[in-house]
């Protein structure tokens, strides 16, 4: 079956959790393969199997390339024991709880699917229950290489500001390294469900810090904004922090280099300088954050 046939009929099954990004009304997919709401506003499914819901484009510093970077880095198992905990955290603090027999998991700038593809792959071998995964990002690149990759999710091209998604449709929305957008979290979230969020800790890519960013006011990195932030709006209900090292080699670290925001604006000598000292290992720093809504928001 073509990708656009299987992701048709993930779709049709599903189309009862969009709404419109125009005027907010209920969609269903159509015969020739796109989403249509009552007002006649238009999506068409790619050949590729996603959908695009941006109103816009938007010009960023992401490209392909960098994308394709990101892929290759999770292929090699950088970020395994990451995603093995935060399916165990889903277990703990939702699963083990819940009573139905379909959990939808939406990834807020899943990036190029990876890790949204892994979670529910992970989850499926620990859970019986049938798992909905639902991607999105504004980038259209990281989108088109989820749907060629994994077909185990909806991908969607949106803008998080206008999240294209009914009022309290997922259990669990994961954020991982990405921006947030609360007032959307809230809206789209279950009253019970849970917020997960990945945000680096201080020693995350350190040895790339240290030589990107030696005596400047970036050598040092604290996520304390982003938590307090989180606390803000969300009620934490568990924190944890997750470190280890591991090897790499030359042209993984290339990957990782062409991957990472850190690498933007920063002088070519010390990106050769440092692919030309053959680092062989990094270190993976990272606190993962559990919410759910303050009574408030209900």
């Amino acid at each position: 079956m073509k990708k656009i046939e299987v992701a048709k009929n993930l779709i049709k099954l599903n189309h009862n959790i969009f709404l419109c990004p125009i005027c907010g009304e209920n969609m269903i997919i159509t015969m020739n393969k796109s989403l249509i709401c009552v007002n006649k506003h238009t999506f068409d499914l790619s050949k590729y199997g996603y959908i695009n819901l941006t109103l816009n484009s938007k010009n960023t510093k992401y490209s392909k390339d960098m994308f394709k970077a990101k892929k290759a880095i999770h292929n090699i198992g950088i970020f395994d024991k990451m995603l093995s905990k935060v399916v165990d955290l889903i277990k703990t603090y939702y699963l083990n709880n819940y009573t139905g027999e379909r959990v939808n998991i939406l990834d807020l700038g899943c990036g190029e699917g990876s890790h949204l593809a892994s979670i529910i792959n992970r989850l499926a071998e620990k859970s019986n229950r049938k798992i909905l995964g639902v991607g999105v990002d504004i980038e259209k690149e990281a989108i088109k290489i989820a749907s060629k990759g994994y077909q185990n999710a909806i991908w969607c091209v949106a803008d998080l500001a206008k999240s294209p998604f009914k009022k309290r449709t997922f259990d669990i929305i994961t954020n991982i390294f990405s921006p947030s957008n609360y007032k959307q979290f809230n809206r789209i979230l279950k009253d019970d469900g849970v917020l997960i969020k990945v945000v680096p800790e201080k020693d995350y890519l350190k040895q790339l810090r240290s030589v990107f960013y030696n005596k400047t006011d970036k050598q040092n990195y604290s996520n304390d904004k982003v938590i307090n932030h989180f606390a803000k709006n969300f009620n934490i209900i568990h924190k944890t922090n997750i470190n280890y090292s591991l090897k790499i080699g030359n042209d993984d670290l290339k990957n990782l280099i062409h991957m990472t925001p850190l690498a933007w604006g920063v002088d070519s000598d010390k990106i050769k300088y440092i692919i030309n000292k053959k680092l062989d290992e990094c270190t993976i720093d990272l606190c993962i954050i559990i919410g759910k809504k303050n009574r408030h928001t209900y």
